[in-house]
């Protein structure tokens, strides 16, 4: 490939793919968060911790609605922010949980070593996925700054 055609193809908006999948990232998002919602409100009298629970569930849904719906409507290149930006949002889902979990596992049991394993597994797997995300990026920005491309604000 001539650099030009690299420069075309790295100054590319989403493809349909992409688009498509982002827009049902979003619809899932607000899906999931209504049915909370309408479940939360449906039902009297829950515990404080299962009405933390509802809001901060209906909160991750609400935060990838807003992010697919922000994905969908770049016109510019997003040379893999759209990935780092997934990848923070999925440490921050898993911090939630993570959160969650331990403190009504703390103080209605003893911590189990099964829960244990698998909040550190989910932790791990949030880990990866942000840092390749952010080596997808860098790389991206890299290659596109050694063709001449323009620097965006972010870097």
């Amino acid at each position: 490939m001539t650099p030009e055609e690299v420069m075309a193809r790295l100054d590319a908006p989403l493809s349909l793919r992409k688009r498509v999948g982002y827009l049902t990232l979003a619809l899932t998002g607000l899906t999931g968060s209504a049915l909370i919602g309408l479940l939360w409100a449906t039902e009297p009298g829950l515990p404080l911790r299962t009405n933390v629970a509802f809001a901060v569930l209906v909160a991750i849904g609400l935060c990838w609605a807003a992010f697919g719906g922000w994905a969908v409507t770049r016109r510019t290149p997003l040379f893999a922010r759209d990935r780092v930006i997934a990848g923070w949002l999925g440490v921050g889902a898993w911090l939630a949980f993570t959160v969650g979990a331990l403190i009504i596992t703390l103080l209605r049991h003893r911590l189990e070593p099964t829960l244990l394993g698998i909040v550190l597994t989910l932790g791990v797997v949030a880990a990866l996925n942000l840092r390749a995300a952010r080596r997808a990026r860098a790389a991206l920005v890299r290659r596109r700054t050694a063709l001449g491309g323009t620097t965006t604000r972010d870097e």
